[in-house]
């Protein structure tokens, strides 16, 4: 894919999610950029600057957004509050700020979609009504560990912290969820203090409610940071899962997470999963629940348990960015 298609494509995804105004910049971004050390960089982009990739538009838009929140840039600012920005001041920024845009393009963008958490929610109540153990929580591609932290939010709109609200399709799982322990994996992993500018950036700026939950994750992680270790999720769910816990259910994630996956990691973590599910036992289940794309409307809700058998559920289908779920269980 050309760069100038992965800011069309882009811009159409952000359009579908609802940021018009990351849908504009991306549309406008291609006809500024012009001449010069960002553009040059960025029209020149080796490597695959797709969605799926490099996600090159997402890097320009990051940086673009944390010249705003940063204060370094007041007339973007304002232009970004009244949710359009004119080519001219698109422009004026990737020339004035060149050694900051720069350094936003060479790493990759890493989100923690908080609201995610909801269908966790619900899975783990799920699972409450099959096991009465607590949770020993792994996630993989965990970022800043906001969503190991999905039992502290509050599904719906009674509460405080981070509150989630999405259209929930279904009838709504109740129940308590009890969390022993949470941990997560990384290849760049975040730290809530230190990195929350980043977070903040590859959240789009014209989404407020996004914006205030993260803000709220973020207060909650900084207290009682969730331990993310850096490394290859393979590896890592292959140590993690090497001797069984008892009695603790062993809940395995991921959300819009696998997809980035190398197929060696894939393969280990599949590996990983089978082994401790050959060895589970009703004082020591396992359970693996992930939240994926499959070419379908948003993502995938799927869900295995072992526990001497093995048993699988399609849960259903939820927005990526967790506006709706459609929670319709079912045993396959």
């Amino acid at each position: 894919m050309s760069v100038v298609a992965a800011f069309g494509h882009q811009a159409q995804a952000c359009a579908a999610l609802g940021s018009p105004l990351t849908a504009q910049l991306c549309r406008t971004l291609p006809d500024v950029l012009g001449d010069g050390p960002v553009g040059d960089r960025v029209l020149g982009w080796q490597g695959d600057p797709s969605t799926g990739a490099d996600s090159v538009p997402l890097r320009l838009c990051g940086a673009l957004h944390a010249l705003v929140l940063t204060g370094r840039a007041p007339d973007l600012a304002r232009a970004y509050d009244g949710g359009q920005v004119n080519p001219s001041l698109l422009r004026a920024a990737l020339n004035d700020y060149v050694d900051f845009i720069l350094s936003w393009l060479d790493s990759p963008p890493q989100t923690n979609e908080v609201a995610r958490a909801a269908p966790l929610i619900g899975a783990a109540r799920f699972l409450g009504a099959l096991s009465p153990l607590p949770l020993r929580l792994l996630e993989l591609g965990a970022s800043a560990g906001m969503n190991l932290n999905f039992d502290r939010y509050h599904l719906g709109s009674n509460g405080s912290g981070v509150v989630l609200t999405p259209e929930w399709r279904g009838t709504v799982p109740q129940g308590p969820v009890s969390v022993a322990s949470r941990r997560g994996v990384d290849l760049n992993p975040l730290d809530p203090d230190r990195d929350g500018l980043r977070l903040m950036a590859y959240c789009w700026a014209d989404q407020h409610d996004r914006m205030a939950r993260l803000r709220a994750a973020l207060d909650i992680a900084r207290k009682d940071p969730p331990q993310v270790d850096r490394g290859d999720a393979g590896a890592w769910l292959t140590d993690q899962l090497a001797a069984a816990v008892p009695d603790r259910l062993t809940l395995v994630y991921h959300t819009v997470a696998a997809q980035y996956f190398p197929p060696a990691t894939v393969q280990a973590c599949d590996a990983a999963l089978i082994r401790a599910g050959q060895a589970a036992a009703l004082s020591a289940p396992v359970a693996h629940l992930r939240m994926e794309a499959d070419g379908g409307d948003g993502a995938a809700l799927d869900l295995t348990l072992w526990d001497g058998a093995r048993r699988d559920w399609s849960l259903g289908r939820a927005d990526f960015h967790g506006r709706w779920i459609d929670w319709q269980p079912k045993q396959l």
